[in-house]
């Protein structure tokens, strides 16, 4: 990955707006790029940090993200840490916005950063009462205006002739468009390569909807050769590249748009192993039987609570649709994993056919690694489906029985 050199500015005292398409208007002062208009879907976000993180994650295209954490851009960005090469978080909303980072990792500070991606942002509003509004409200569409000019009743107009998130195939937009191989492992702090738990012995595809550089990196770590292929890839493509299993990323946008993945899914269950996270997760169990649905809100933070196996998890989310459990009744498929705040889908199993997914991100980036154990659990499946005869160590993981 190749980053472009970066000056060192300070956000303007230009005013900017937020005007919701249910009529809300939330009116700061502008950072980032001046004098545009971005659309968008606004949510909120809970982490206290990992705004780097965070706003390459491609799971945010299309999106408005709102920081709850009121101190945002104190500690700069670091390029290592990003989980594209580009921002896909369509703009920032915060309460206060840090013109000085401070950090020995920093590379650059945010404004600096937003301005480089043709990104922008809007400073010095309530961010609490906006958070309440969509609680109540749920996520709406809305347009960050950072031109100086701007006309709040236009801007509303513009607002609520936007498509809401519902019906939109993101995945499309931030996937690969070519096949590649990933065999970069995790690092430390700074920048060292740390060694992998074991040499390289399985072949994973990961199907790209929109995949964290972190989950790649977690895959490598764990003894995972990987491929990545774009999310409109065939069964017989998979195949072709004779993988040990399959992997099912993240990604942004509406599930239920996904047909030509879930049929792709379909025809991979039962003949190799599969691991999803996040949409893949929703992928996955609509391939089963199982129908997704629009969350009010949605789950995003680094503090949410899983009940798994007797456990609790506290994981790091980002998803605005979920399973409804209701919808896949199969006996042989095991609910595994619930969100222990509203009793939403977590994960499922289903053993027979050596596939699992979780809902949440067990890698972190930011947040918790409660669950980085589901890495684990994958290569102990591809070892069982491949008969391997050797154990592979690991104190930590514990897998279900059938």
């Amino acid at each position: 990955m190749t980053y472009p050199n970066y000056t060192r500015t300070t956000p303007s005292n230009a005013p900017a707006a937020l005007v919701l398409a249910d009529g809300k208007v939330f009116e700061g002062k502008a950072i980032g790029t001046l004098g545009q208009e971005t659309p968008g879907e606004v949510v909120f976000q809970t982490s206290m940090t990992g705004y780097p993180e965070l706003l390459t994650d491609p799971s945010y295209h299309g999106q408005l993200l709102t920081f709850t954490y009121p101190e945002i851009g104190n500690y700069g960005v670091q390029k290592m840490d990003f989980e594209a090469a580009a921002i896909h978080s369509a703009g920032v909303i915060c309460r206060h916005f840090s013109s000085i980072d401070s950090n020995w990792r920093s590379d650059v500070n945010l404004n600096d950063w937003l301005i480089q991606e043709k990104k922008s942002g809007i400073t010095d509003i309530d961010t609490r009462s906006l958070v309440r509004h969509l609680r109540t409200a749920g996520s709406t569409m809305g347009i960050l205006s950072t031109d100086p000019n701007y006309d709040v009743k236009e801007l509303w107009e513009k607002a609520k002739a936007l498509p809401t998130m519902a019906g939109q195939d993101l995945a499309q937009k931030v996937t690969c468009q070519e096949p590649y191989d990933f065999s970069e492992g995790l690092l430390d702090l700074d920048g060292t390569p740390l060694p992998s738990k074991r040499p390289a012995k399985w072949h994973v595809v990961a199907v790209d909807f929109g995949i964290k550089k972190n989950i790649l990196r977690l895959l490598v770590h764990h003894g995972c050769k990987v491929t990545v292929v774009p999310a409109h890839a065939k069964a017989s493509d998979i195949f072709d590249l004779k993988p040990d299993g399959v992997f099912l990323s993240n990604g942004p946008g509406d599930p239920s748009t996904m047909t030509y993945a879930v049929e792709t899914v379909k025809s991979l269950v039962g003949r190799t192993p599969i691991f999803g996270i996040c949409m893949g997760h929703q992928i996955l169990s609509q391939a089963l039987g199982g129908r997704t649905y629009k969350m009010l809100f949605g789950h995003r933070g680094a503090n949410q609570p899983v009940s798994h196996n007797g456990r609790v998890l506290i994981t790091s989310q980002n998803h605005g649709f979920a399973l409804d459990l209701d919808s896949l009744q199969n006996p042989d498929i095991e609910h595994s994993q619930i969100n222990i705040s509203d009793n939403t889908s977590e994960g499922i199993t289903f053993w027979n056919q050596n596939v699992f997914s979780v809902q949440y991100h067990p890698e972190g980036a930011p947040g918790p690694h409660d669950a980085c154990e589901h890495f684990e659990r994958f290569v102990e499946l591809m070892a069982s489906f491949h008969g391997s005869a050797a154990k592979i160590e690991s104190a930590s993981v514990q897998i279900a029985a059938n």
